[in-house]
């Protein structure tokens, strides 16, 4: 029995110290839908740590066209399950994922053949309200508004905080991307939290998922004896 204990206190001890977390881009796939990205999430050009983006547009959304000069290409127009808009006697594009001012230079250069120089002004009419989604080992998960900047701290404070089956070494963010993949990052909480220092918390973006793993302890804890489970749990391990 005795060295049944030892044993399974050498493998607790184990999981409760993984190998540290990267800071880099995780090739996973999102099932039968969209692959990942394999754009590297470091430096500061990376996507990850952009302040105030431009809104992208998404299915379903509609915009108003308005041009000054010439009122009767006006139109509203909505963006088709496919990602593509129909104008008004120019025919389709694709514009999913483009910001206002990308929409502005499209329609621009589809009715470059047909106006002169087209002074256009594009408003948003009807679109998704900004959202993030936390999931895995969170009090609350579930959709969120995004109705401010937030960070993923802050975000994980949003859904009620880590659960006691948490691993805070190893939340992933997953983040979409205009060409229809996912860009993933491993972000360490614990070690942001424990250096007090939030310079490095991620800014949430619209779309945003973050995904709160189990530790090693909270899967093996059903197989250990309860009466002996306190002299090797120390939950500041994980």
């Amino acid at each position: 029995m005795k060295y049944s204990l030892v044993v399974l206190t050498a493998l607790i001890m184990a999981l409760a110290n993984p190998a540290p977390a990267q800071s880099t881009v995780v090739p996973l796939e999102k099932p039968n839908s969209y692959s990942l990205s394999s754009t590297a999430s470091t430096g500061a050009g990376s996507s990850l740590h952009e302040r105030n983006p431009r809104y992208r547009l998404r299915k379903g959304d509609t915009f108003d066209l308005d041009f000054a000069l010439s009122p009767e290409f006006n139109q509203t127009v909505a963006i088709q399950p496919d990602g593509y808009v129909t104008l008004k006697g120019v025919g389709s594009f694709f514009v999913e994922g483009q910001t206002v001012p990308e929409l502005t230079e499209t329609v621009k250069a589809a009715y470059a053949k047909t106006l002169h120089d087209p002074v256009i002004a594009i408003a948003l009419k009807d679109f998704e309200k900004p959202y993030f989604i936390a999931s895995g080992q969170v009090t609350k998960p579930g959709k969120y508004d995004l109705r401010s900047d937030l960070t993923v701290t802050e975000a994980v404070a949003i859904a009620g905080g880590f659960n006691d089956k948490a691993k805070h070494s190893q939340v992933v963010l997953f983040r979409p991307v205009p060409s229809g993949g996912y860009e993933a990052k491993l972000l360490n909480i614990k070690k942001l939290l424990a250096s007090r220092n939030l310079s490095e918390d991620v800014q949430v973006q619209p779309g945003d998922m973050l995904y709160v793993p189990q530790n090693a302890f909270s899967k093996i804890k059903p197989f250990i004896p309860t009466a002996n489970m306190g002299a090797y749990y120390n939950p500041a391990a994980y």
